[in-house]
């Protein structure tokens, strides 16, 4: 049963998709594996990006089965780690405020863990939500 309040936006989904070349969208809907082959392949030579747009409504739906809603937005948290990631600032919104400052001193811990936070954001929120 799809969860009653959707953790992503299929809205910001498609406005990811814009520069779905670069996984963006991918990474976003959780599906950090294919997200990387699309940032090394450019959207798979920009076959997979154009396919992708009709793939985005099912990714949505996957994403609300899968995901938890909670007192941490998963938009939000991806707004803020795109672009404020080396900063720490979506670690601080989650409440996470140790590695956020280091992530602030560290430029995101060189650009490893803003990485890694791609790769893992979606599953970090959820863990909170779920503990809330």
């Amino acid at each position: 049963m799809p969860n009653q309040h959707p953790t992503h936006s299929k809205a910001i989904g498609y406005l990811l998709w814009v520069f779905g070349f670069t996984g963006s969208h991918r990474f976003y809907f959780g599906k950090p594996v294919t997200g990387t082959i699309w940032f090394f392949t450019l959207g798979l030579l920009g076959i997979g990006w154009l396919i992708d747009v009709f793939l985005i409504p099912s990714m949505h739906r996957e994403a609300a089965m899968r995901f938890r809603a909670g007192k941490v937005d998963y938009t939000v948290s991806w707004v803020l780690l795109t672009f404020f990631g080396l900063l720490g600032v979506h670690r601080m919104y989650m409440g996470k405020w140790f590695t956020g400052i280091v992530y602030l001193l560290t430029i995101g811990l060189f650009g490893v863990g803003y990485l890694y936070d791609f790769w893992t954001l979606n599953d970090q929120i959820t863990l909170i939500n779920a503990s809330v």
